[in-house]
C-alpha cells in the first residue's frame, strides 16, 4: 500500500520539522535529520516519537 503523495507533501518530523522521506520496501517515513524511521501502519503514518525507530 503506498501513501499519498499530497500526505507526503505536508507530513514533516514532528521533531526537526523537516521533510520525510518515503521508503515503499519498509513501510516507513524517514527523518534523515532526527535519524528516526516512523512505521506506516495499515496506510496511516503513526507520527510518535515514542513509535519510531531509531536509524544507525
Amino acid at each position: 500500500m503506498d501513501v499519498d503523495p499530497k500526505l507526503l507533501e505536508i507530513l514533516v518530523c514532528p521533531i526537526t520539522k523537516t521533510p520525510l522521506r518515503y521508503d515503499r520496501e519498509k513501510q516507513e517515513l524517514i527523518s534523515d535529520a532526527a535519524k528516526l524511521a516512523y512505521p506506516i501502519r495499515e496506510g496511516i503514518p503513526i507520527m510518535l516519537a515514542s513509535e519510531a525507530r531509531e536509524l544507525d
